[in-house]
């Protein structure tokens, strides 16, 4: 396959007759922006490069399910790399309770164990803990209207709801972020508290 400006659509049809060279095209094209999307919900370089080749894997197990959006694959592997991002923060949280319940060490040995780090997060933890309080698809909704600035249909489309449904989404997870959120961070930390996207 030569031309590989050719849409996602063509790709993804070529693909699924087993091209892997289309396959490939389309990992190269969009591994960079799943892998930023990624990271910006897990904070970390690892977590996020795990998420991005889940998302890539289950494009590929789940082909015959794939939705193509307005010609893209891209919000599908959105879609599917903040589930896994979604599912990694939680078996952390889990982790970290866990650790939490051991009867704790020498301060020295806290500071030299990876998992009482913070280095590898860039949220802040309020940021954080208020995207918990949405549900799986409202964070899925934020995160591809807000952090990757997809339109709100397209992003409506990649989910599978319609754009009304996802407005009205949209709107209570804002309430949601706004309650759960300090005061402080409703002008300056969190543009997914401001005005509906049109």
């Amino acid at each position: 396959m030569e031309n590989v400006q050719l849409g996602d659509d063509v790709l993804w049809a070529e693909s699924l007759k087993g091209d892997a060279e289309a396959f490939g095209l389309l990992y190269d094209r969009h591994r960079g922006r799943v892998f930023r999307h990624a990271y910006r919900l897990t904070g970390g370089k690892h977590d996020a490069e795990d998420a991005t080749a889940a998302a890539f894997f289950e494009l590929w197990r789940r082909r015959e399910r794939v939705r193509v959006v307005e010609g893209s694959i891209l919000p599908w592997l959105l879609v599917t790399a903040t589930n896994s991002a979604r599912n990694l923060q939680r078996s952390k949280v889990r982790h970290r309770r866990l650790l939490a319940a051991i009867p704790r060490r020498s301060e020295a040995e806290a500071e030299l164990d990876p998992a009482h780090s913070n280095h590898d997060f860039s949220m802040t933890d309020e940021v954080a803990q208020a995207l918990a309080v949405l549900k799986p698809l409202d964070l899925t909704l934020v995160s591809l209207v807000v952090f990757e600035e997809l339109p709100l249909p397209a992003a409506a489309e990649a989910v599978g709801i319609s754009p009304g449904a996802a407005k009205v989404r949209m709107h209570r997870a804002r309430q949601k972020l706004k309650a759960a959120l300090p005061r402080s961070f409703h002008h300056v930390h969190s543009p997914a508290l401001k005005g509906d996207p049109s």
